[in-house]
């Protein structure tokens, strides 16, 4: 059975949890892995700065970058090279602001802790960018969403390899999903 099938059968409120527990998973893989594989938390927490121009130029910059990009994308292909089988439709589409906010900083957090928080930093620019787009197995028949995710991951690993700042991948992981999100809600 495909996943596209699978999916089909479940609610939205079954979606929903199917979506947190993969996320929670890969929250307990990376702090798991962190632990495992960092000196110590200090190694690791020193990836974390809050500076507000990178978050700014890094971050958010890159995330509206992300999106135009997708955005003039949509428009000039056919719906049907960007068509994931209407999952990201049920993940925002009758969803609030508040629920919006809520899964699309889960998802940018949890990534962009285990892909470069923990990969990249371990095991390269290279593994982590391929992994994350990996990860998101329902575009790897599907050449146009694939493409785009490999793209999405090498830009924001790139702004990690830059700026070794993970609140800067997270703002420009969540500026993307949460933005894109919003668009999928209030689309007629």
């Amino acid at each position: 059975m495909k996943q596209n099938d699978i999916v089909k059968q479940l609610t939205d409120k079954e979606l929903t949890k199917q979506l947190i527990f993969s996320q929670s998973l890969l929250l307990i893989l990376s702090i798991f892995l962190s632990f495992l594989l960092f000196d110590s938390m200090n190694d690791w927490l020193r990836y974390f700065s809050f500076k507000i121009d990178d978050l700014i130029y890094y971050g958010i910059l890159p995330g509206f970058s992300i999106i135009i990009i997708d955005l003039l994308l949509m428009y000039i292909l056919p719906k049907k090279y960007y068509d994931d089988d209407g999952i990201n439709d049920r993940i925002f589409k009758n969803r609030s602001l508040k629920g919006i906010v809520g899964i699309a900083l889960m998802v940018a957090i949890t990534e962009e802790l285990l892909f470069r928080g923990v990969i990249q930093t371990m095991f390269g620019y290279l593994a982590a960018s391929i992994l994350f787009a990996l990860v998101h197995i329902r575009y790897l028949k599907k050449p146009v969403l694939l493409i785009s995710v490999l793209f999405v991951s090498f830009y924001i690993g790139y702004m990690f390899f830059l700026t070794k700042n993970l609140l800067v991948t997270i703002i420009a992981h969540f500026t993307v999903d949460f933005v894109l999100g919003v668009i999928i809600r209030f689309r007629k």
